[in-house]
């Protein structure tokens, strides 16, 4: 097994030498787990290069794990967590048809008066939920509600975007979420989609990279630090890792 996650942890292919080192072991032991592997269906051998890679059975098994990769459920344990620990309200959303759609909810024991439960579709341009997706989800879909969004917001929401860029406040906003994602793991917003309330996010990833949930933490703004290094802020990224990783999301080296 150490041989076989060893192949998995360089790429899926190497060389004996390469493998072996990896591994920790000699290059003779490690050719003789790979050639029980290769009888298995688990590991195949490249006649060109003579490199090991993993074999069809691998890949089966690869794809009976990725079918039981349900976003929700391994973020479920992450909302009690964050209650517990933080005493904040946090939920699950996916992106639906309508947009952000919350999932799972739950409710800290402190009064947080809100307008969302399961069901509940959050905004893709004022919730830190929705700037979520709409900052990592490369979707022309998604951009054309979050413009639908803008078009039926109220003038004083439509010139906190426009101070932007007058010109396409929308994808100045998309531009300045992703690059805020990308570097501190997270959104966060303050007072902006509901007075008093201020909120963070961080993004669920598959095993292909792809943004497939958000995590997200709210509470009264007088209590509540939504700042990306604050404690809510670390607890939501670490908790959003974590069920990534569960997913089989590898982050890419920094």
């Amino acid at each position: 097994m150490a041989v076989l996650k060893g192949l998995a942890r360089m790429g899926g292919r190497a060389s004996l030498s390469g493998l072996a080192a990896q591994v920790g072991e000699s290059p003779a032991k490690v050719h003789r787990y790979l050639v029980s592997l290769i009888e298995e269906g688990l590991v195949a051998q490249d006649s060109a290069t003579q490199q090991y890679r993993l074999g069809t059975e691998a890949m089966m098994i690869g794809v009976a794990a990725m079918r039981q990769a349900d976003p929700v459920r391994v973020a479920e344990p992450a909302l009690a967590r964050l209650r517990e620990l933080l005493e904040v309200t946090s939920f699950v959303a996916v992106m639906g048809n309508k947009g952000p759609t919350i999932v799972r909810f739950e409710e800290s024991g402190l009064p947080v008066t809100v307008n969302a439960r399961v069901g509940s579709v959050m905004s893709l341009l004022w919730s830190s939920t929705g700037r979520t997706f709409l900052g990592l989800l490369d979707d022309r879909r998604t951009l054309e509600m979050a413009r639908e969004d803008f078009a039926h917001a109220a003038p004083d929401l439509r010139a906190l975007l426009e101070a932007r860029d007058a010109h396409d406040p929308v994808g100045a906003l998309r531009r300045d979420v992703q690059a805020q994602a990308q570097a501190q793991g997270c959104v966060s917003i303050k007072d902006t989609y509901l007075k008093g309330i201020s909120a963070v996010s961080a993004p669920l990833f598959d095993y292909s990279g792809k943004i497939c949930a958000v995590l997200t933490a709210l509470g009264a703004t007088g209590g509540f630090d939504p700042s990306p290094e604050g404690a809510i802020g670390r607890s939501v990224r670490n908790e959003a890792l974590a069920a990534s990783a569960l997913l089989g999301y590898v982050a890419p080296a920094a």
